[in-house]
């Protein structure tokens, strides 16, 4: 029986989890949180990044970035 809590993909998705907040909520780049998070490259993080979220960290962060306008414009 494998324990989810070793499982690769169970923290990989925690790591992507953390990485969108980092991306939202501070002004990283994909370089600094690869740093932050030790990932053995930012081409790796990269392609994690994509590969669950279905978006570049840059799209990610546009649309974040949108989002938030949006609701400021709306109050």
């Amino acid at each position: 029986m494998i324990s989810i809590m070793r499982s690769p993909t169970f923290k990989n998705s925690i790591s992507i989890e953390k990485t969108k907040e980092l991306l939202v909520y501070n002004e990283l780049t994909l370089t600094g949180i690869f740093y932050q998070l030790s990932y053995s490259s930012v081409a790796h993080l990269s392609r994690q990044f994509k590969k669950v979220t279905g978006l570049t960290a840059f799209k990610f962060k546009q649309r974040q970035d949108n989002n938030q306008r949006l609701s400021r414009d709306k109050v």
